[in-house]
C-alpha cells in the first residue's frame, strides 16, 4: 500500500485510510516518503485485520528494529517485514542482521535468472552487478524506474516510455545496462 502523496494527515487518519483498504484485500504497508511510522503505530497496524507485513523504504535500521521488536511482542510472529529499499540486494546483510529474510528486487522485471541466482548464493553478483547497477542508477533522478524499463525492452517486450516528469535512460546508459546485464549472466554462466 503505497502512501498517499498528495496530502499528509495525522497518524489517525493514516490508519483509517489504511483499514479501508485492508478491509477489501490483504496490505503490505510502504514506509516510505511521507510514511515514516512509530513502532506504536506499526503495532497498531499490525493489529489491524487484513494488514500483513511492512515494506520499509526508509533504511533507518535503528527505527525497523524497534519496529520489529515492539511488533513480536504486543503482537506475535504473523506480520512479515520487507527491505523495500532501491536494489536491497546492497542491504540485505544489514536487514538480515535484523531478522528481516524477504527484499523486493527490480532485477526480477528484466533479469530474474540474475536475481535468482543472487538469491541462491552467487554473491559476486553484489560487487560485479548490483553496485554497478547503483552507480548507474544513481547517474539521473528516476532511472530507478526508467533503467528497469529499459531493462524490459532489451528483454523484447515493450512497456513504453516512463511517464513525465520521470526520463528514459539516455541511449549511452541503456548500452551500459545491457554490458551489466551481460556481464551478470557471465557469472552465473547463463546466454
Amino acid at each position: 500500500l503505497m502512501p498517499p502523496y498528495l496530502a499528509k494527515g495525522t497518524s489517525e487518519g493514516f490508519v483509517a485510510y489504511v483499514r479501508e483498504i485492508a478491509a477489501i484485500l490483504p496490505v503490505i504497508i510502504y514506509q516510505r516518503g511521507s510514511v515514516v511510522l512509530t513502532p506504536e503505530q506499526v503495532v497498531e497496524l499490525a493489529r489491524v485485520p487484513g494488514v500483513v507485513g511492512l515494506k520499509d523504504g526508509l533504511g533507518d535500521i535503528d527505527l525497523i528494529q524497534r519496529s520489529m521488536l515492539a511488533v513480536r511482542k504486543e503482537v506475535g510472529d504473523g506480520f512479515t517485514f520487507f527491505n523495500g529499499l532501491p536494489t536491497a540486494e546492497l542491504t540485505m546483510g544489514a536487514y538480515r542482521g535484523l531478522g528481516v529474510e524477504l527484499y523486493s528486487s527490480a532485477v526480477f522485471a528484466f533479469a530474474p535468472d540474475i536475481a535468482t541466482a543472487y538469491l541462491n548464493g552467487e554473491h559476486r553478483l553484489l560487487t560485479e552487478f548490483y553496485e554497478p547497477l547503483v552507480r548507474l542508477r544513481s547517474k539521473v533522478p528516476g532511472y530507478a524506474v526508467a533503467l528497469v524499463k529499459a531493462g524490459v525492452r532489451l528483454g523484447s517486450l515493450d512497456v513504453g516510455p516512463v511517464r513525465p516528469p520521470l526520463v528514459d535512460a539516455a541511449p549511452e546508459d541503456v548500452a551500459e545496462l545491457e554490458s551489466l546485464i551481460k556481464h551478470g549472466r557471465s557469472l552465473i554462466g547463463t546466454p
